[in-house]
């Protein structure tokens, strides 16, 4: 499983959708309390009808999770080592994928004395790594995994407020950075985001599906469910990319206590503005993830053979250091016929409840906050296809005819309709020197071009372009043709064209 968990194990509950209305949530709130914007129902009829990026305003605002700073995380983690990806703050042209990062196993005490520039620090896990030239960030930490010595903490997460009933932090996953801390720009084959920033702030980068092309796809690095960009957003090589200029970037701040919506399939990048960035997030899955995992099937089973077979590229980092190893074919293959025969059961149970009047709804969940899924398993062993999963079902809404955009939900414009999108927004240090009692110094550290990749011990320059343009080399390479092979429209033919010959067999 991607980032070290298990495999996806689903399981069906029982629908409720806490609809409720406006009318009854007002009867029921006591003199003086809070009432949030949206009810349950109201909240998930919002989301499952979105079909752009919104941030939500006041619907965490009595979330015990909002005292999640890294000071009060320190606390209750004391002494848990976190992996952190390290990145230079000065960026080249090219994106710092994970297999250009060094990494430092350290606690969240250790991040923060670090972050502060303590002295204590010096001999520290952190102590090859000036915090004014380098930023670190402890990204994709499943809390159900970093909280199982803490497990009531799991209900300071509240995603129930948004219709989907038991969810919390165990569905949930801790991101913690510092200012420059960034996740390559990327879409997520898999489900749609909720994302609640805690403390600091993070801008995102966010581009719709229908401007793929323009953002150069590629799945090398290779990581299940994540489709990466060629292309630096912030800093683009427009002679290497002289498509991007036509993406329509669109650029929100989410600030404390606002939660942002990330729809299926939109293009993210996202980077920490503030010297400390602690955010929580929730993929939830939709019925178009059927065929996504036979998408991921075909890309997984094309990508590890033809890899394997490329011995003149045995230097390449072609695999995501949060994949395991790379799976033989026999593996792959059956993981590929497990995700056709989890959609076809899954059409036939839709056919079912369309024909049966009365069927209850259900709501499809994770065992544990898995947006990714990846198979592990033995090639010599007999694959079973998990009995939960043969039996998904839809999430069912209503959809909203009309969104009710406002104060209390805001619609995240295109860079060019924003009321100034070239404003820089300076971070906020004397609130964030008040939360930690530290001392931070204004950086004066220029950044330099290399890091240091700790698999290999090889030096990085960050300034050229991890890929470049056909044109300047000789002939056609294996990534090359991987790029096109792998391409998410290529891929979704053949995906159809599989499941069309599986529906006839």
């Amino acid at each position: 499983m991607r980032r070290g968990l298990e495999r996806f194990c689903f399981r069906n509950r029982e629908a409720s959708e806490m609809a409720g209305n406006s009318t009854a949530t007002l009867a029921l709130s006591q003199p003086g309390e809070e009432v949030k914007p949206f009810t349950p129902g109201e909240a998930k009829e919002i989301v499952m009808s979105l079909q752009e990026p919104a941030v939500f305003c006041n619907m965490a605002c009595d979330w015990p999770a909002l005292h999640w700073n890294v000071t009060y995380l320190a606390k209750l983690l004391a002494g848990k080592r976190i992996l952190f990806r390290m990145g230079m703050k000065d960026m080249g042209t090219a994106p710092l994928f994970e297999t250009k990062c060094s990494y430092v196993e350290a606690t969240l005490e250790e991040f923060l004395a670090w972050s502060l520039r303590e002295p204590s620090c010096s001999s520290g896990p952190f102590s090859g790594y000036e915090s004014c030239k380098y930023w670190a960030y402890a990204d994709y930490k499943y809390i159900a995994s970093l909280f199982e010595d803490n497990p009531e903490e799991f209900k300071d997460v509240r995603w129930s407020d948004f219709g989907f009933s038991g969810r919390d932090g165990r569905e949930s996953t801790l991101w913690v950075g510092t200012s420059g801390a960034n996740t390559p720009c990327h879409l997520d084959s898999y489900g749609c985001n909720l994302v609640l920033q805690v403390q600091g702030r993070k801008r995102w980068h966010l581009y719709p599906p229908e401007d793929s092309s323009f953002l150069y796809p590629t799945r090398i690095p290779y990581e299940e469910s994540s489709v990466f960009s060629k292309v630096n957003v912030v800093n683009p090589d427009l002679k290497c990319f002289p498509q991007f200029k036509k993406a329509q970037t669109r650029i929100v701040t989410v600030n404390p206590g606002q939660i942002l919506f990330v729809p299926r399939h939109w293009w993210h990048y996202v980077e920490s503005i503030d010297p400390i960035t602690v955010s929580i997030n929730s993929w939830i899955e939709l019925d178009t993830d059927h065929e996504a995992r036979v998408e991921e099937a075909i890309t997984r089973t094309l990508i590890c053979a033809i890899k394997s077979a490329d011995h003149l590229s045995t230097s390449d980092s072609w695999l995501n250091p949060t994949e395991t190893d790379v799976t033989s074919h026999k593996t792959n293959l059956q993981y590929l016929n497990a995700a056709v025969s989890g959609y076809l059961e899954h059409q036939k149970l839709k056919k079912t409840e369309h024909r049966v009047p009365g069927t209850p709804n259900t709501e499809e969940t994770f065992e544990g906050s898995h947006k990714r899924r990846k198979v592990q398993m033995d090639a010599d062993e007999s694959f079973k296809l998990m009995p939960c999963e043969a039996n998904l079902a839809t999430i069912k809404t209503k959809k909203l005819e009309k969104i009710p955009f406002g104060q209390n939900l805001l619609k995240v414009l295109l860079q060019s309709q924003q009321t100034n999108p070239t404003e820089t927004v300076e971070s906020d240090f004397k609130d964030f020197l008040r939360e930690n009692e530290g001392h931070l110094e204004k950086p004066h550290c220029a950044g330099t071009t290399s890091v240091t990749n700790n698999n290999s011990g090889a030096v990085v320059d960050q300034k050229d372009p991890s890929s470049t343009a056909s044109s300047t080399r000789a002939g056609i390479c294996t990534n090359d043709l991987l790029d096109c092979v792998l391409s998410p429209q290529v891929v979704s033919i053949v995906a159809r064209l599989l499941l069309e010959r599986a529906r006839l067999a």
